[in-house]
């Protein structure tokens, strides 16, 4: 390519940055409106261009175009930023969000008493700022350390952009390495990859390959087959028959077999993986696990033995009396396999209570926690979410914590603060939802529960296993290792529910009853065409439920999809209800999402540091511009995001079905269309229902509906679980 020839045909451009008018974060994409010098009106500019901040200098090289819809436009091709030498520049880029601390007004007052030195000041004298009327000590010791921040991430930025990373990591990864954050990418790329939630192998990848990394580096295949172990346990797998990791991972890289067989053998000399000889179908196979996922479920496995074969430090209590006791009690008749297991949970040390809505897990529930209330006051009571945790406590009329809270997270140690050395004081645990919980969890769970304990574990079998990895619950029960009571009979006022009489029959592979003239909360909108689905969905929610049933569209109702992508999954979904719903002319936009005061969100990953976790849902409260915070109220606390944390957001008015596990919704909306065929599975049909408390409505086609129903194949998890409890 003649370079010299190209850059010849291109126009050079030189103006002010007024304002964007929409950025994507993931690739550094800008429509702006610039000031051009010697054009009276703002011009249109598109292109990548990093971290813009209206106020500052534009010098753009490219070409100008004409768009069918918006004008004429500039496309930049080249960009170099610079920051504003006229008063009115400095003041537009210092209000612009550019430094925590200073807002529009600030920013004027600043620029008022400075004028062109204003930047000079911040720069060199930042003390002198104490001087403008508002400006305290802290204040002015925030935005001197952001200013710097600031200048070491454009640094960084540069760096970056000129490898081929967006601009929407950079703060990210200066917050974790700081100054040495050029330094530890020149080094080893690959540590993005595990180090900075977002950024995935394949980039970690292309930096390494910009920085002249070579393919057939040990670096780089080791990373490679990191890389595939994670995104395997991502699908629920605790290991991978090595032929297959290595067959995945070679075309991945596309790299010779050879070098992958020695990154494997230094990733076994450096305990990051571990290789076991297994039997699978009787065949012989070698399964690669990476080294803490096979801790993990080894010592669960021995921490289940060990609290199944250990003594009680209470007292016995008599089957008899206790049956008889509970259920004056309660004032209840239990019926018999409700009798099998109270019978059960007084006589073993652990055992597994399962069953479908309606058969009576709750009563069950309330009747050991009344029991061993006889013989002890340590007693406690856990579940995967908070929204689990919160019917749990409802339903027993005791304190119920998310199994992260129980534990008490030391953001300080960066661990749970109970474990094998500071047990938990209990002498009875009884865990719900447990079909939720994966592998990691239960290990950190179960190593701090004291060996004298006894543990109930409720779940229900039929249920989407964990978004984790593992199968911990379905796999704890076909060990045949444990007593296990699984309560099947329907009682008669669950039967008056169109809901739960529909969730058994599709999960006996029963087409669900549709009539809709004497239903009261289950019905079917038949509708193929999936834009039309949505437009349903919308009416759905912002009128006919409100208006024939009475519940809030924000936190009455939820919608559930089988999918993320397409007309109705959850992206789509997501931007069609945050229109209906919440039309707010203020938003920011981060990370690919638009946020707005009043939208409801959801947490994606676990955060230690702000006691949030992974599906916790809420809504945002405030936007601080001059602070650069977003505020969300989840279960009436309110959690602070900084803007650079806010792709651990999404919008939560649609979330996948997956997410929506252990939750509980007044009314739940589902489209199923033809589309979804890839995830129209029996097992995922069922959750959906479930979490409907009062009302179902499925909008969707019936072939669709009918292929869910019939498809009763289960994608199955590589794990070893059930063969470490059959053989103990």
């Amino acid at each position: 390519m003649e370079s010299g020839k190209e850059n010849k045909a291109l126009v050079k451009l030189r103006g002010q940055l007024e304002r964007v008018t929409f950025q994507n974060e993931e690739n550094d994409y800008v429509v702006a409106k610039v000031k051009v010098y010697g054009h009276a009106d703002l011009v249109t500019i598109v292109g990548n261009i990093p971290s813009p901040t209206p106020g500052e200098i534009l010098d753009m090289s490219g070409e100008w175009t004409n768009h069918p819809k918006f004008g004429a436009q500039f496309k930049s091709v080249f960009c170099k930023c610079s920051v504003p030498a006229s008063v009115a520049g400095i003041e537009r880029y210092l209000g612009s969000e550019l430094i925590k601390g200073i807002g529009p007004v600030m920013a004027k007052r600043i620029v008022k008493m400075f004028g062109e030195k204003t930047l000079e000041v911040i720069e060199e004298s930042v003390e002198k700022l104490l001087a403008v009327e508002g400006i305290g000590k802290l204040r002015v010791g925030m935005i001197g350390k952001v200013w710097l921040e600031q200048k070491e991430i454009r640094s960084v930025m540069v760096f970056l952009q000129s490898h081929g990373v967006s601009s929407a990591y950079a703060s990210k990864i200066y917050k974790r390495y700081g100054n040495e954050s050029i330094a530890v990418v020149k080094e080893n790329p690959y540590r993005l990859a595990h180090d900075i939630f977002g950024i995935g192998f394949l980039t970690a990848d292309r930096i390494a390959q910009k920085l002249g990394f070579d393919e057939k580096s040990p670096l780089r295949a080791e990373a490679g087959v990191i890389f595939k172990l994670h995104e395997l346990t991502d699908e629920g797998h605790i290991y991978y028959p090595r032929e297959e990791l290595i067959s995945q991972v070679k075309e991945m890289l596309q790299a010779d077999e050879s070098v992958l067989e020695i990154a494997m053998q230094s990733l076994l000399a450096e305990n990051k993986i571990v290789i076991e000889n297994l039997k699978s179908d009787g065949a012989e196979i070698r399964g690669v696990f990476l080294s803490g996922y096979h801790f993990a479920e080894v010592q669960v496995s021995k921490k289940l033995r060990e609290i199944r074969d250990s003594q009680k430090n209470i007292k016995e209590i008599c089957q008899d009396a206790a049956l008889g006791y509970v259920q004056k009690k309660l004032s209840i008749s239990l019926a018999a396999k409700q009798m099998e297991a109270v019978k059960a949970a007084v006589t073993n040390k652990l055992l597994v209570v399962t069953g479908a809505p309606g058969t009576g897990k709750t009563t069950i529930i309330r009747a050991i926690l009344e029991i061993y209330a006889l013989v002890t006051d340590k007693i406690l009571l856990a579940a995967p979410t908070g929204r689990a945790a919160k019917r749990m406590s409802e339903a027993t009329s005791r304190e119920a914590k998310t199994i992260h809270r129980l534990l008490e997270f030391d953001p300080v140690k960066g661990a749970f603060k109970h474990n094998e050395n500071y047990l938990l004081n209990c002498d009875l645990l009884v865990l719900d939802e447990a079909s939720m919980i994966d592998t990691l969890l239960m290990h950190h769970l179960l190593k701090a529960i004291p060996k004298h304990a006894t543990l109930i574990i409720v779940g229900d079998i039929n249920q989407l296993p964990s978004v984790g990895a593992g199968n911990v619950l379905k796999d704890t029960i076909n060990s045949n290792a444990f007593t296990v009571v699984e309560l099947n009979e329907i009682f008669r006022q669950a039967q008056e529910s169109e809901i739960i009489m529909n969730a058994h029959r599709i999960i006996g592979g029963q087409y669900p009853k549709i009539d809709n003239a004497d239903s009261t909360d289950f019905y079917f909108i038949n509708e193929d065409e999936p834009e039309k689905v949505l437009d349903k969905i919308i009416l759905m929610i912002r009128e006919r439920i409100p208006k024939k049933f009475g519940y809030d569209p924000l936190n009455g109702i939820q919608v559930l999809t089988p999918m993320n992508r397409g007309i109705v999954g959850t992206a789509k979904l997501n931007e069609a209800l945050q229109e209906a719903l919440n039309p707010n002319e203020f938003e920011i936009t981060r990370g690919g999402g638009r946020y707005r005061v009043g939208d409801k969100v959801m947490q994606i990953k676990n955060n230690y540091d702000t006691n949030v976790f992974n599906g916790d849902i809420g809504i945002i409260s405030a936007i601080d511009s001059e602070n650069q915070t977003v505020t969300v109220n989840v279960d009436g606390n309110d959690v602070i995001y900084d803007y650079s944390d806010l792709d651990e957001l999404v919008l939560a008015y649609a979330v996948s079905i997956h997410k929506s596990q252990g939750s509980e919704y007044l009314a739940v909306v589902i489209p199923l269309v033809m589309a979804h065929y890839m995830m129209l599975q029996r097992n995922l049909l069922y959750t959906a229902i479930t979490r409907g408390k009062k009302l179902v409505i499925i909008i969707g086609s019936k072939k669709a509906l009918a292929m869910a129903v019939k498809n009763n194949k289960i994608a199955s998890r590589y794990t070893r679980l059930k063969q470490r409890l059959l053989h103990s």
